[in-house]
């Protein structure tokens, strides 16, 4: 054991300290006491190591940057703006403590870049590494997945597929030297997914929204079906995004479809809104019907699941 626990939650508290005004009780008592704004959104989310993660893989300071991606991702997919978040966490104890500041540095990078703050958690000892996030927001109307209306047109926040990218290139031990650039930014967008906070408020006059973090495929069905509409996605008007010609590049090098990573894959957190003229990627149209078509696919994807 390189740790007690009072030496983790004096060494968390001091990373996560905050000025937040907000925050009227932080870490240190049973409970944080926070001061609401609007109506209150409430998410979480789990990653468990060698299932979500691997320490070969990523660093601390990468796969904290991730879980909280997954919940602020969250958030602004309700069109609201996230306040502050919960930590439990579970360690083996035989983690350094730089391992574990690293793991906090993390998730603060990725709070202070939207103003959100590390109220409180739990910490336990397990046979492996577990972390969970719950996130807090505020909002005055969420924008649901059920909203959506036959004529409206279909946006996305960016072009999906570069994290299955990199995850591809770690589960086949590939030569990252003899693959292209583009390599290196798949990886990157494996270990630490970026979030395109402005363009989730730009999508804030969408009719429904959606983090597709499961893959389009599974969520892109999730909310036709959730607003009883027919989904039909174009793919020439993906190639439209500039990220597109270096994804299909990578994927011919690998000898695999590209599809399977725009389409299939997941942890991208790209955001998916339907409305009228929004900024973003243009992919397909709202019809009457119900469910999700893509024109011009002879198969179904491989998708990200979180259970085989």
């Amino acid at each position: 054991m390189n740790f007690n626990e009072a030496e983790v939650i004096r060494a968390l508290s001091s990373v996560f300290a905050t000025p937040d005004v907000r925050v009227l009780v932080g870490i240190g008592d049973d409970a944080a006491v926070v001061a609401p704004l609007g109506n209150v959104v409430v998410t979480t989310d789990m990653a468990v190591q060698d299932v979500h993660f691997r320490l070969d893989w990523s660093s601390a300071y990468d796969i904290g940057r991730k879980i909280t991606v997954a919940n602020l991702a969250d958030i602004y997919a309700m069109g609201a703006d996230p306040t502050h978040l919960i930590l439990a966490l579970s360690l083996t104890g035989d983690e350094s403590m730089e391992w574990i500041l690293e793991l906090a540095r993390g998730i603060t990078h990725e709070a202070d870049r939207v103003g959100a703050s590390v109220v409180g958690g739990d910490l336990a000892r397990s046979s492996n590494i577990t972390i969970a996030m719950t996130a807090l927001g505020s909002v005055l109307t969420p924008i649901r997945r059920s909203g959506a209306s036959a004529f409206e047109k279909i946006y996305l926040s960016s072009l999906p597929g570069w994290s299955a990218a990199g995850l591809s290139i770690l589960q086949r031990g590939a030569n990252v030297s003899t693959l292209p650039p583009t390599a290196k930014i798949a990886l990157e967008k494996f270990r630490s997914p970026l979030l395109d906070v402005e363009r989730a408020h730009n999508f804030r006059s969408a009719t429904s929204m959606c983090d597709i973090s499961d893959s389009l495929m599974t969520q892109g069905e999730q909310m036709a079906h959730a607003s009883q509409c027919a989904f039909r996605l174009d793919r020439t008007l993906f190639e439209n995004h500039q990220d597109f010609e270096p994804l299909i590049e990578l994927a011919s090098e690998m000898s695999l479809d590209v599809w399977d990573w725009i389409l299939g894959g997941g942890e991208d957190h790209v955001f998916m809104a339907t409305g009228k003229n929004l900024e973003g990627l243009h992919v397909g149209e709202i019809e009457e019907g119900i469910g999700l078509h893509i024109l011009g696919m002879k198969k179904a994807p491989d998708t990200w699941r979180h259970f085989t």
